[in-house]
Parts: C-alpha cells; sequence; structure tokens
C-alpha cells in the first residue's frame, strides 16, 4: 500500500500545522514513525472517538498516542535488556562487560515486533475504556509481553511480589528470564518462562504449538466479548486451517475478533514461504479469496493496531447489523489485519535471520563490539523514568475508566457453572444391544437441551451420522453458509465440520465458555495430540499456580477404533492417542475406556460435572451387550475400575481394559472356572487412576490402597491384562498393580492388522479368550492342553485354524 499519496501528505501536513497535540505526537519517538497514512487514520479515530462520547476531545486522544509511544519504546528497551543484561540500570546507563550475562537467551526479534502490537492493544482498551481479551500465538514472544506488563503494573501476584521499576526489580526480572533456577521439587524456580505461562498476565495459551491461536480464536469469544489477536506469518505456513475462520464466525453466538498477522518475514533459518511466494500482496489476495477483509498498517507504531482494532470491530459490527436486517448475508468478510514489521524492528540486527533469536553479531559480555552495537541500540531505546510516568498515567485509568485490568480480561478467567443434569437414561441388562457410542450421543444431547445457556461445539472431522452420534446432528446441525434441504445443516449450526483434526479440536478448545465434543476416528485423533497436549499443559499449570481453570472439561471421543476398524486397513488400526494421553498426568489428562451403553452414558456425566480437565473416551460404535447396571456403570466411572466377576480367592485376576478386552476375559474366565481354575475379572475403565503417583497432585488423584486392594486382591499374584492398548504402555501405566514378569502379563495390540473383522483383529494381536487362558496358564505353571482343546491349543501356537477360537469370540 502506498503511505505517500500527494492528499494524504498534504491533508496531515494541515492537520500538523493546526493542532498542536496532533503534531506532537505526530513527531514520533525513538525509532517510531508515524507514517502520513497513520496520521490520517489517527485523526479520523480521533472525530469518530469524541463524536462516540469515549474521548473528551481529539486532543485527549493524542495524549494517549504520544503515551503510547513512549510505553512502547520503554518495553523494547527493557525486552533487549531481558535477553543480554544481567543488570538493568533504570537511569539509561551504558552496560559494562561484567553487567551482561553470560549466556544471552531469548526470542528477541519477535518479542521486539509484539512490543508495539501488545502496546496498540492496550491503547485500544484505554481509548474506548473497555478492557479486551488478548490472544497470541507466537508464545516464545512473551518477553516483550511481559516487560510491557512489568511497566504499566499489569501483573500477577507470582510477578508482582518480585518485579518493579527499581533498579533491584528490574534487575531480578532480567535475571530470572531464561536463568534456567530450579526449586527442590524440579519445577522451575522463576516466574517468568521462555513461552506464555500462567505467570503472565491475560495469558491464555502456551503458544508453544505454532498454528493453533490461528484455530482456535474466532471460536473464544462470547457475543458481548472482544478479543485481540496476535498471529504468526510463522504459523500461516505451519498449520493449515486458520483461512476456514470466516466460515465459522457468527455474530448470533460468537463474540468480535480482530486478528492481527505480525509479517516480519522471517523463520528461524530462512525467509518464511509467503515472503518467497510474494510477501505482503501475495498474502493479501490469497484472504480475499478466502473470505477475509484484509487491511495493512504500520507493524512498528502502537497507533497503526490501536487503530485497527477499531476499525476491525466497527466494520464488524456494521456487517452484523446488516445480517440482522437481511440486507446481507453470511459469510461476512471477517477483518483482518496485515502488520508488517522488520523482525526485530529497533535495534540492531534487525530484519536479518540472527534477529529470530540473538540479534547482536557476538555476545556483549565477552565482545567489544557487540557491547558497543547493545548499548548505541539501548541508548536509542531509554525513555526517561519522568517521561515515562507521565505517559503511564495518561494510558493506565482503568478506576477511572471502571475497568477490569488487562490481566483480568474475560476470557483469562473462564467460570462456568456446572450443567444441569436430566435424570440418565439407563439401558437395561439383556434388554437387547445397544451401540454405546448411541448411548452416548443420547446422552450428550439430553444435556445440550438441559443446558440452553451453554454454547454447545461438537468438533467432526468426518462421519458423524456414521458414528452413531445422529441425534446430535439432528439437534445442533452442521454449520453451513447454504443449508441443503433436507440434510443436517443450519446457517447457525453448532457442529464444527472440516477435513481437518486440528481445526475441529480447536473449535472446542476455544469454546471456554461453553459445553464441547469432539468426536473423530480413534487412529485420526492423533493428528489432534499437539492441540490437546498443550490444553493439558497450561491447565495444569495453572493449576498448579493455585488459579485452577473454571471452563467445563473438554471430550474428546475416539471412536471406530483399533478393534473395529479392521476394513479400513492397518492406518485405521492405532491406540496411539491413549497412550500418548497416558503419558500426561492423569489428573488432568483423563483416558476412559467405555465398555458398554452405560459406562458411556456415566463417563460422559462424570465429564461435564468437573472443570479444567481433558476428558478423552474409547468407545465402541457398533451394537452390544450392556453389561453393566446405570449405579454399577456410575461406581465404575467414580473410582476408575470395578469388579465384573467376583471371587473370594481368586487363582487368577483378569484385569480388562476396552469393551471388546472386557468380553473376551469374561469368556476366558468361564473356560478357566470349568477347568477348575478360579478367577475374577476386573474391568478397568480409567487406567491412570492406578498408575504409580509422579508428583502430589497426582498423588491425591490416583487410587487408595484400599480401592486398589479390593479391586485386585493380593491374593490374586497371576493377573492377565487384556488391553485396548499396546502390551508395553499398558504395563507401564499399571506398574503399581503388576505383580512381576512371571506372574503379570499383557495382552493387547501388536500392531497386527489389516482389513479384518473384530474376531479377526483379536486373533492378529493375539488377545482372544483363547490367548489369555493360554497366558495364564503359563503364568500358573500348568499346562494349556489342560485347560485348551487340541485345536484351540492349535490355533493359539499359531499352527492351527484361528475359527476354532474366534467362533467362541
Amino acid at each position: 500500500m502506498n503511505h505517500s499519496l500527494p492528499w494524504v501528505a498534504e491533508r496531515v501536513r494541515r492537520f500538523r500545522e493546526s493542532d498542536a497535540e496532533f503534531e506532537r505526537w505526530a513527531r514520533g519517538y525513538g525509532p517510531i514513525v508515524h507514517n502520513e497514512l497513520t496520521q490520517l487514520r489517527v485523526h479520523d479515530l480521533a472525530q469518530v472517538l469524541v463524536a462516540e462520547g469515549k474521548a473528551s476531545n481529539a486532543a485527549a486522544v493524542y495524549r494517549t498516542l504520544w503515551a503510547a509511544d513512549r510505553l512502547t519504546v520503554a518495553g523494547m528497551w527493557l525486552t533487549v535488556h531481558m535477553t543480554y543484561a544481567a543488570s538493568v540500570y533504570p537511569d539509561g546507563r551504558e552496560l559494562a562487560a561484567e553487567d551482561f550475562k553470560e549466556t544471552p537467551e531469548g526470542h528477541t526479534g519477535g518479542s521486539l515486533n509484539i512490543v508495539p502490537a501488545y502496546v496498540g492493544y492496550l491503547t485500544a482498551n484505554a481509548l474506548s475504556g473497555l478492557t479486551r481479551s488478548w490472544l497470541m500465538g507466537q508464545g516464545h514472544c512473551v518477553a516483550g509481553i511481559d516487560a510491557c506488563n512489568l511497566l504499566v503494573g499489569n501483573m500477577t501476584p507470582r510477578h508482582a511480589e518480585r518485579y518493579n521499576r527499581t533498579e533491584s526489580g528490574l534487575t531480578r526480572f532480567a535475571r530470572d528470564f531464561y536463568s534456567y533456577a530450579i526449586d527442590a521439587a524440579g519445577r522451575p524456580a522463576s516466574p517468568l518462562g521462555s513461552h506464555v505461562g500462567t505467570n503472565t498476565a491475560g495469558g491464555l495459551s502456551e503458544g508453544g504449538y505454532l498454528g493453533f491461536a490461528e484455530l482456535q480464536y474466532v471460536h473464544m469469544p462470547l457475543p458481548g466479548e472482544r478479543l485481540v489477536v496476535f498471529l504468526s506469518d510463522g504459523a500461516f505456513e505451519e498449520q493449515r486451517g486458520s483461512d476456514w475462520a470466516p466460515r465459522w464466525w457468527r455474530a448470533e453466538d460468537c463474540g468480535f475478533v480482530a486478528p492481527f498477522m505480525i509479517l516480519n518475514g522471517r523463520r528461524i533459518e530462512q525467509r518464511s514461504t509467503m515472503q518467497q511466494q510474494g510477501g505482503q500482496e501475495w498474502f493479501h489476495e490469497h484472504l480475499r479469496l478466502n473470505g477475509f477483509d484484509p487491511m495493512e498498517i504500520d507493524g512498528t507504531d502502537p497507533a497503526a493496531f490501536a487503530w485497527a482494532v477499531h476499525a476491525m470491530e466497527e466494520r464488524l459490527a456494521a456487517c452484523a447489523a446488516a445480517v440482522a436486517t437481511g440486507s446481507i448475508h453470511y459469510p461476512v468478510p471477517l477483518h483482518y489485519t496485515i502488520a508488517e514489521a522488520p523482525k526485530g524492528f529497533g535495534f540492531p540486527g534487525a530484519g536479518t535471520n540472527a534477529a529470530h533469536n540473538l540479534p547482536l553479531d557476538g555476545n556483549p559480555r565477552i565482545d567489544p563490539c557487540a557491547r558497543q552495537q547493545f548499548n548505541e541500540g539501548a541508548r536509542a531505546l531509554f525513555v526517561p523514568a519522568d517521561e515515562l510516568d507521565e505517559a503511564l498515567a495518561v494510558l493506565c485509568r482503568h478506576e477511572e475508566q471502571h475497568r477490569a485490568l488487562e490481566r483480568d480480561h474475560p476470557l483469562a478467567h473462564r467460570c462456568v457453572d456446572a450443567p444441569t443434569f436430566p435424570e440418565p437414561r439407563w439401558h437395561a441388562i439383556g434388554g437387547g444391544e445397544v451401540a454405546p457410542m448411541a448411548a452416548l450421543d443420547m446422552a450428550f444431547v439430553d444435556i445440550v437441551k438441559a443446558n440452553p445457556r451453554l454454547r454447545p461445539r461438537v468438533g467432526n472431522p468426518d462421519e458423524l451420522r456414521s458414528n452413531r452420534m445422529g441425534q446430535t446432528l439432528d439437534l445442533l446441525k452442521h454449520r453451513v453458509f447454504i443449508p441443503e434441504p433436507g440434510l443436517a445443516e443450519a446457517v447457525d449450526g453448532a457442529v464444527i465440520t472440516a477435513l481437518n483434526e486440528e481445526a475441529v479440536v480447536s473449535a472446542a478448545l476455544g469454546n471456554k465458555g461453553g459445553i464441547n465434543l469432539v468426536v473423530s476416528y480413534e487412529a485420526f485423533a492423533v493428528k489432534m495430540l499437539g492441540a490437546l497436549r498443550q490444553e493439558i499443559l497450561f491447565a495444569r499449570h495453572q493449576a498448579e499456580a493455585g488459579v485452577p481453570p473454571g471452563w467445563l472439561s473438554v471430550v474428546t471421543v475416539a471412536t471406530s477404533h483399533t478393534w473395529e476398524n479392521g476394513k479400513n486397513e492397518q492406518s485405521h488400526q492405532d491406540p496411539t492417542l491413549a497412550e500418548a494421553l497416558l503419558g500426561e498426568m492423569s489428573d488432568t489428562a483423563r483416558v476412559m475406556f467405555p465398555v458398554d451403553a452405560n459406562s458411556a452414558t456415566a463417563a460422559l456425566r462424570a465429564a461435564y460435572a468437573t472443570h479444567g480437565q481433558l476428558w478423552t473416551f474409547v468407545v465402541p460404535k457398533r451394537p452390544m451387550a450392556s453389561l453393566l447396571t446405570g449405579e454399577s456403570a456410575e461406581r465404575l466411572v467414580s473410582q476408575g475400575a470395578c469388579v465384573v466377576k467376583a471371587c473370594d480367592a481368586p487363582d487368577v485376576l483378569l484385569i480388562a481394559i476396552g469393551a471388546y478386552q472386557l468380553q473376551q476375559a469374561l469368556r476366558a474366565a468361564e473356560r478357566l472356572d470349568a477347568r477348575g481354575h478360579r478367577t475374577a475379572v476386573t474391568c478397568v475403565i480409567e487406567p491412570g487412576r492406578f498408575r504409580m503417583p509422579r508428583d502430589a497432585r497426582e498423588r491425591e488423584f490416583v487410587a487408595d490402597d484400599a480401592t486398589r486392594q479390593r479391586l485386585f486382591p493380593a491374593e490374586a499374584g497371576v493377573r492377565i491384562i487384556a488391553s485396548h492398548m499396546r502390551p508395553e504402555p499398558t504395563l507401564g501405566v499399571l506398574r503399581a498393580i503388576d505383580t512381576g514378569p512371571r506372574k503379570t502379563r499383557a495382552l493387547g495390540y501388536i500392531s497386527r492388522g489389516g482389513t479384518l473383522d473384530v474376531p479377526g483383529m483379536l486373533f492378529a494381536n493375539r488377545s482372544t479368550w483363547a490367548h489369555i487362558v493360554a497366558e495364564a496358564a503359563d503364568a500358573l505353571c500348568i499346562d494349556p492342553a489342560s485347560i485348551l482343546g487340541v485345536e484351540e491349543l492349535a490355533a493359539v501356537r499359531g499352527d492351527g485354524d484361528p475359527r476354532s477360537v474366534m467362533a467362541a469370540s
């Protein structure tokens, strides 16, 4: 865009000559230069704010923007000190060799670029008297956010007790950044992290996984809320799906979003793909083709960001009003700002590859040239204390404006009341076969209907009806622009459907003000792992910090799963998701294996009664007999396991994890009992409840000794585990109930598959009832021929007819 059109230059020249406050701001400050287009936009913005009653006069707007320039420059000054300095002097003196860190660290270029953006957000709030929410996708740029928050006093308690603008407070702040200090419990001792964390005021997401902020932001604000989002051109390259945001935004159930692309054109080692394909002009056209209304600003100027926040919201409000009157229809052009800036603007090394991390040519502690570079760069960014005080007094008027600090923005403190639960519809034992997924579908619909205040989001990468979620689909419908007659589609549909697992799980993860469900094939749900893991980590860190999240727990359902999805070849047979999530802390990452309709219903109700957890269910979609009453299903879920076949003094304890595994275990028990070997069968729905705890929080979560003894009696030294998962991860999780390799055996998925039915999958993975019997016999040191017939034993040993044991499956 041409920022120097003659008519623009002439107009802003007149503004400067006729308005001293405008001219004072327009001069810029330090490295900040206000181009003529920004000056024109700011002048127009001032008139609008006065007309709206948000500013007493235009001069008040210009004074606020004058203050923003000072805060921006001071924020950049402190940011570079975080990377390089071991001592910080508020008087701006030059640093000597010993004042520098021995080993500088930091994503300095991106952090410098985020400072004008974040100050622009703060300024927009000050100008409008409204505290918006904020989200940053590039979490490694947290230094710029934390530096600005310290300067304006917008800090969490942990930061506020350690940091301030004194020499000691600033020095501690710089030394804590990448200090690598660790406490006695093995946790980072510094409240400053390399990415957004729970101590970052207003932080919502770590941002360590590039691209998930891009997928989530449009689903985050509720109606009446406003969200400013800082996005990364690297994430655009990293993660597909952010281009679909205009497909999902609806004024009726979405708040305003103001996305900014910080376009600095650099990856770690080379130019981004966007830059190589044509840069800003190419990206501008790409956005238009995908339903956005892009505009461009100077990404080095906080005033440009403040103007753009207001402009995007104003345009989106106009679109919403037009939709309400019927003059336009969805999709509305979602407004989007491209903020171009050289990487590391304002400091030596800007625009180079080095600016991604350490922009100077050397280490200032040992390199005189680098030291000179730093001191010259820092000098250009220094803001005298009295001038900064004046700026902060103008910007930070929260009490006067009767608004919350930015650390307390609406999305940062979601608190959603537990839903109302209708009476459960249990399925009678012996009443015919019911698909657990169909029962879960019915339970979810009942809960959604009983809680109209909760905005529902269902993430669906593909076949919701095929996965037995027909009632949910008929009630909530696919979100589309033009519904096709006869299909479950609606403009305001709550089912977010896209052939992209990351995008649909992000629709649920973003909807923390509502109720969420994600349904996927088990094998392909693995693609959701990164998004789920980022949420798990952030939520647990919040709980550890004493501020547990208040959003309703999110449920991800993995169905069409490993054991029943044989028709689609081995690519569709993969229990990795559950195994990986069991590697996370089990008090936050809840992994469940419902075994029938009632246990699926009980698990779903239990999940929505909790907050701040990520629940993953592995659920069969094929009809099967109900094995548990409603009462026993609730007991199974509440304690993580239950005895389904009791025995006072069992010789063998069979432990089942998964629906088909429980069926096989019960059949194995019948055969063992018939041959005089006493058996008990315990069904484990949540293996994480029986693990060896790894810290105090997990210790409070896992089952106590009495519960473990009741479910896994010590007298039963021989234990055969039939697992939905691979044997090795299963044994690792259940180490606490393991009686040793001679006595405890695990069967499960051993990476065998193909185009097979359920019995074929069980046989291929040596997990039929007969394989369980053979393992039990070996552990009991008896001849398996005394329990299995000749043909059965031959099949188990791999030289007989598989049908001899599959028929009994």
